[in-house]
């Protein structure tokens, strides 16, 4: 009898700390930050914040290293992910390029064929007019466009089917204009290109990343008429979002996480709890203040969430505008 009780203890024992390893995985081989694309972008941005974070702030006990893998408009280090199934250790920079290159056949990896991790962080997108234009918010300027489409040609870049081309389409159905009719120059240079044309009167209006344009609306050589922000940033007190102008459309122009496919629910929880974690640490939100992004944490459950969401909303959008079948 005390021998088996003797066995039954040991047992649970066993049980015990087995249960314990799972519960408290941590990385057993150093952590790899994969950019899908050269120094110097965004992602590799992003890789290389988080990197500074952890280490800085020591959340995590294996050296941290970011790797660069362009290509494909993020598939090589997408698809190098990929092939790493079950390995918490190998995390990647992702954003709506993801979505995009699926919908427009680029790529057949979606999110769903990874762990979806977090959103991290935002820039928001802008509408910005000459300074002296006639129309002071969206209502006025959608107006204008479907009454006179063809002379409210709006400047986009670098190309069409970007966060800045879609989320202005999405605006406009919002304000009840076809997207089919609105009319766009595409400035492959982006900023260099389109603040010029609108100063010079060549386009009526451009939709363009935030910070791209915030030191000349401050300078007054252009205004900006609305942002996709969820309210009003310190920054720009004067500008209404386009929810204060009566339009239910935030758009952030978000860049997020994402990890090997496969990870066990453990996994899942030690990179939720480091994350958040590191979130709220002074490094990192000195670097995000220091590159003008917006805090804009979702975690596992609500990242998969918005990416469904979006890809939904994307898909619709693109197939209105006849981008997509």
């Amino acid at each position: 009898m005390k021998k088996l009780f003797v066995l039954f203890c040991a047992t649970l024992l066993v049980v015990a700390s087995s249960g314990s390893a799972l519960a408290d995985w941590s990385p057993k081989r150093p952590i790899e930050l994969i950019a899908p694309a050269g120094p110097g972008g965004g992602w590799d941005l992003l890789c290389r914040t988080i990197q500074k974070t952890l280490k800085e702030e020591k959340l995590v006990d294996r050296p941290v290293l970011v790797t660069n893998k362009p290509g494909g408009g993020g598939a090589t280090g997408w698809n190098y992910l990929k092939g790493k199934e079950g390995k918490g250790e190998y995390i990647a920079a992702t954003s709506t390029l993801l979505i995009l290159n699926n919908l427009f056949g680029k790529s057949p990896l979606s999110y769903k064929d990874f762990t979806v991790l977090a959103n991290l962080q935002a820039e928001w997108i802008a509408v910005a007019v000459a300074k002296d234009a006639p129309w002071t918010n969206g209502k006025e300027l959608f107006e204008a466009i479907d009454a006179d489409p063809d002379g409210m040609v709006i400047g986009v870049g670098p190309a069409l089917g970007n966060d800045d081309h879609i989320s202005f389409l999405m605006l406009a159905q919002k304000y009840g204009v076809d997207p089919q009719k609105i009319k766009f120059v595409v400035y492959p240079k982006t900023a260099a290109e389109q603040i010029p044309a609108l100063m010079g009167g060549h386009v009526k209006a451009i939709t363009i990343g935030l910070a791209e344009v915030m030191e000349q609306h401050k300078a007054d050589n252009l205004r900006i008429i609305g942002i996709s922000s969820k309210e009003r940033l310190e920054s720009l007190p004067n500008v209404k979002p386009w929810v204060e102008q009566g339009v239910d459309m935030v758009f952030p122009h978000w860049r997020g996480i994402i990890a090997a496919p496969g990870l066990s629910e453990e996994q899942i929880a030690y990179w939720q709890g480091t994350i958040e974690k590191m979130i709220e640490t002074p490094t990192w939100k000195d670097q995000l203040e220091k590159l003008e992004w917006a805090p804009f944490y979702e975690n596992p459950a609500e990242f998969a969430a918005s990416l469904a969401d979006q890809t939904e909303n994307f898909q619709s959008t693109l197939k209105r505008v006849g981008l997509i079948k």
